[in-house]
């Protein structure tokens, strides 16, 4: 009887629902990957439609959306951080995890309150065949050990326990003065059946990240400091309800704290003054800057499968959310001249000195979709989902409706349309590029964006698929920081004291503020094209997959259209592992893009400084030879990213080696990441230099080489 009721729940669940087909990453493709050191994210950033933000990071752009606009849930959960070491690895270990599955576009009635995309995690359950097994590994970021067995007794139970972390740190605190960037993750998962079809499951994790380093050099200095915790239990209940029906229950509370403390005194050379003798002198900044972020979330979640006929299944349920926010500024120092939208969270000029800013909101979302067999080809399911937020007292209907039809035995049409909303919160902005202060956020409406996609699958042999996927999604009511009034805009220019011959050095087109306002719109088009090659037995020599994604992202605001943060016009990845032999594997990434644009300096300018004699009054800024101080201009909201980088282009590689074979306990690995050492650029350089004629000041530009350099690294892992 239980296993006939997991059987049914199963079907229920439906790994065969209409609309676009979810891009599968197996964990054991995570682990095996060249060039993403077992981080599930960096196996994505290969993926059709997806765009990494940079080569650091884990965070994504997803068919024109951005970061904070990708929702990812673990065991029915949602996780409002999934990075560690400030995004460069990711907080799900793939040693634990049964299925990653992403959703880059009109995705279920199930899940809400995000715009673009749907990331699932399913850990597994630990072994329920023994008592006491496991293995062990380290890569290039971590150190990681998983415990799992059997719970003892008569009914069928498991355990699985998990820990990681850095190791280098352990290594180099011997030799430096301080605490290095470093993370520390244990992670537990329990599960007992307590009768024919219930289970109850108990998922625990508790995360934490610390960093406390000094450095000085020629004048220049930085102490950084920071925190991150990242705490969850979570308690499942799964139960049939009648024949066809089945019940899940998730009861979890989440907690999030990052605390970011950078004090430094920097050299710059697009902040410089001129000497009497026309030699550059650079010029140095403070940089003071303060951020703690906090997130509780206290949820609830029920889910509901009824199978109304042999043709249809009705899925229905609810989730509530308690949510403790907070967000606070301290940025008394410099502020950042080379960005022109004042909300960036890279020190914008409109970011408040100080900010203690705390929300206490409740959302609401409950959903209905019916899963209808029409006929032995066709599949519809239509959905509708209802959300509310006290953050702005507005409630959302989204109505969606996907469809696949299988053509013949190996193709497939399917095709969705839908509405996908997101409600004002600071646990979104934790990912987004500009914030925005929410602390009288009643007036801000929730986002909205309308997604189409019509796509056809093709298994063209064993093991070898293809998908060729358009895809259409429209942003409105976009949250954006608003522009200065102009009684706002004169009451700042008027501040500044300028002489005739520097007037054109005062900043008098308006500013964006951190201020929020739904003043944005966009839309994302284009088509992906997705190869999949699995091996289907231990033969089989070759798997991996071929990605290609043409796309056109862009925004409009500040009465401007101009290019999206993350359009990328072209992008082809390829990953490839070829098994040679029992012991030896070979894997290749290769990632060739379009680059994303960015906003160019409009010339310079002299900076401002406080008169020590009128605080209120806005002086040109002098050194101590009584030399004009001149910085980067780089324009305002009309010259929002009116350039490109030039094209992005890395490979990775590795060899893979297991003495016993493939059925051996040890697996080693060597790897090199940006094997040809490409130099790819993700930064603007300014520089200012003065014509030793007249002395004036102009702009010299260079590309920063900001990505990955060439490294070589290896990894180890043990099975027992």
């Amino acid at each position: 009887e239980a296993r006939f009721s997991e059987t049914v729940e199963v079907i229920a669940r439906g790994e065969t629902s209409a609309g676009p087909a979810p891009l599968p990453v197996k964990p054991d493709a995570v682990l095996a990957q060249a060039g993403v050191a077992d981080n599930v994210f960096r196996t994505l950033h290969t993926m059709a439609g997806v765009a990494a933000a940079n080569d650091f990071e884990s965070r994504m752009s997803v068919r024109g959306g951005g970061p904070d606009q990708n929702l990812t849930v673990m065991d029915g959960v949602e996780i409002h951080n999934p990075y560690r070491l400030f995004g460069l690895t990711s907080a799900f270990n793939p040693e634990i995890v049964s299925d990653f599955e992403l959703f880059t576009g009109a995705f279920s009635v199930r899940h809400g309150d995000r715009l673009s995309s749907l990331l699932t995690v399913e850990n597994r359950f630990g072994t329920a065949e023994r008592s006491f097994g496991g293995s062990a590994s380290m890569s290039i970021t971590d150190a990681n050990l998983v415990l799992e067995g059997k719970l003892p007794g008569r009914k069928v139970g498991s355990w699985l326990i998990t820990g990681r972390r850095t190791y280098y740190d352990l290594i180099a605190e011997s030799i430096v003065d301080g605490d290095l960037p470093s993370f520390a993750d244990l992670q537990t998962k329990v599960s007992r059946e307590l009768g024919p079809g219930q289970r109850l499951s108990f998922t625990g994790l508790l995360s934490r990240e610390s960093t406390d380093a000094s450095f000085d050099d020629e004048g220049e200095s930085a102490d950084v400091l920071t925190h991150a915790e990242n705490d969850l239990v979570a308690i499942t209940f799964d139960m049939p309800l009648g024949v066809g029906g089945s019940s899940r229950t998730i009861a979890s509370y989440y907690r999030f704290v990052d605390a970011l403390d950078f004090d430094g005194t920097l050299e710059s050379d697009n902040r410089v003054s001129n000497t009497g003798d026309s030699t550059r002198r650079l010029g140095f900044v403070d940089f003071i800057f303060r951020r703690e972020v906090e997130v509780r979330d206290l949820a609830l979640r029920q889910e509901f499968l009824k199978s109304a006929t042999e043709r249809q299944v009705l899925d229905f349920g609810a989730e509530i959310h308690s949510l403790q926010t907070r967000w606070g500024w301290a940025i008394p120092g410099d502020r950042n001249p080379n960005v022109a939208n004042g909300s960036s969270v890279l020190g914008g000029s409109s970011l408040p000195d100080l900010l203690d800013s705390r929300v206490a909101s409740t959302r609401f979302g409950a959903w209905f979709a019916d899963r209808f067999q029409v006929t032995s080809e066709l599949v519809l399911e239509p959905g509708v989902r209802v959300d509310y937020s006290t953050i702005n007292k507005k409630a959302i209907v989204s109505p969606r409706l996907a469809a696949a039809v299988e053509l013949n035995r190996n193709t497939r049409l399917r095709g969705a349309i839908g509405l996908h909303s997101q409600s004002p919160g600071y646990e979104k902005l934790f990912q987004a590029d500009y914030f925005v202060d929410l602390t009288g956020g009643s007036d801000v409406r929730s986002e909205r964006s309308t997604h189409f996609i019509l796509g056809v699958e093709r298994d063209l042999t064993r093991g070898l698929t293809a998908r060729l996927e358009g895809f259409y999604k429209d942003f409105s009511e976009l949250i954006v920081g608003r522009l200065e009034t102009e009684e706002e805009r004169l009451a700042r220019v008027s501040r500044y004291d300028y002489p005739p011959e520097l007037q054109s050095s005062i900043p008098t087109e308006a500013e964006i503020t951190s201020f929020p306002s739904n003043g944005s719109e966009g839309r994302a088009y284009g088509f992906d094209l997705y190869v999949a090659k699995r091996r289907t037995s231990a033969s089989s020599r070759l798997a991996g997959w071929l990605s290609y994604t043409f796309s056109i992202a862009d925004r409009e605001a500040y009465g401007h259209v101009y290019p999206f943060d993350y359009d990328r016009r072209h992008a082809l990845n390829i990953v490839a592992s070829y098994r040679i032999g029992d012991r030896f594997d070979w894997a290749v990434t290769g990632r060739f893009a379009s680059g994303f644009p960015f906003t160019a300096a409009r010339g310079v300018r002299v900076v401002p400084v406080e008169d020590p004699e009128d605080p209120e009054r806005l002086i040109p800024s002098t050194d101590e030879d009584g030399n004009l101080v001149w910085s980067v201009d780089p324009g305002g909201a009309s010259n929002l990213n009116s350039d490109r980088f030039p094209y992005y282009a890395r490979v990775d590689t590795r060899v893979t080696f297991r003495p016993k074979g493939l059925t051996g306990r040890w697996e080693l690995y060597l790897e090199a990441i940006n094997v040809f050492d490409r130099k790819n650029a993700a930064e603007v350089h300014y520089s200012i230099r003065f014509d030793p004629v007249t002395g004036e000041p102009f702009l010299r530009e260079g590309q920063d080489d900001s990505g990955l350099p060439f490294l070589p690294t290896f990894g180890v892992r043990f099975r027992f």
